[in-house]
């Protein structure tokens, strides 16, 4: 399991993605004990019992198929024919970060975006080479949970989906619409091989970016005294930058009104 692994989820039909968070919150059992209780609502973990046993699958999981798979991918591959293939899996996702950055009213963002598939997709021979990025255009953040997030929905508890990893149900809901969004979907379904292409962008996805991360986790999980309360917090700090689109935080208000002079 890598550590944002569920972002590959957005191609997840939304219906699906709604009915396991219903499932999972349906499912959940708070502790009655209260120091335990406090550590949860502090942690904004109410689902902690059921997200550490599907942690547990996702580390089974990772140990005998993603892990394995990902190694004898950086193995057989060289480095430039790696990146090549997520150079293109980037590229084929710049329409989704345009859309939702539209949505958020991130015009300057959306441009960019935008120039990055257009550049990408000519010069970059169908985005195999990431032109634009030479070039000083960076890639961009933007997904429909990172929508609502500014539209001003609350991200709810804590969540770990399986094989996808940490999430929340502002999150998940986004994957699904983000499916249902790109473009590349409905022309893959266009020639009845919908299912086909969707299922090999996430494995080659994920598969990609586990190579990328072998041994930062492992490091991660060597060194971690609680592994799942670790992740729990990396992925919390670096969704919290996405969302802002790489912003400092803002500055609390000191100004209560109340001063005395």
């Amino acid at each position: 399991m890598t550590l944002y692994l569920s972002a590959l989820a957005r191609r997840l039909p939304m219906v699906l993605v709604i009915g396991a968070v219903a499932a999972l919150s349906a499912c959940a059992t708070p502790p009655s004990d209260p120091a335990a209780r406090a550590e949860f609502e502090a942690t904004n973990d109410p689902l902690e019992p059921m997200n550490r046993k599907i942690f547990d699958v996702n580390l089974f999981l990772d140990r005998y198929l993603i892990k394995p798979v990902a190694q004898g991918y950086r193995n057989v591959f060289p480095q430039f024919s790696r990146d090549a293939m997520r150079n293109f899996l980037n590229n084929l996702g710049e329409p989704v970060i345009f859309a939702n950055d539209m949505m958020q009213g991130e015009w300057a963002i959306a441009n960019l975006s935008a120039a990055r598939f257009f550049i990408n997709s000519t010069f970059g021979v169908g985005g195999l080479i990431d032109f634009a990025g030479k070039t000083g255009v960076p890639r961009q953040t933007g997904d429909f949970g990172q929508t609502l997030y500014a539209w001003g929905a609350p991200e709810g508890f804590y969540l770990v989906l399986p094989i996808f990893g940490p999430s929340n149900p502002r999150d998940a809901i986004g994957m699904g619409v983000d499916g249902v969004m790109d473009p590349f979907g409905y022309l893959a379904g266009a020639y009845g091989v919908a299912n086909t292409v969707t299922i090999s962008r996430m494995a080659a996805s994920g598969v990609d970016l586990r190579s990328r991360n072998i041994e930062t986790l492992d490091d991660l999980q060597r060194n971690a005294i609680d592994f799942y309360a670790e992740l729990r917090s990396l992925f919390r700090q670096h969704r919290a930058s996405d969302l802002r689109h790489g912003r400092s935080a803002p500055l609390p208000n000191l100004d209560s009104g109340d001063s005395k002079s």
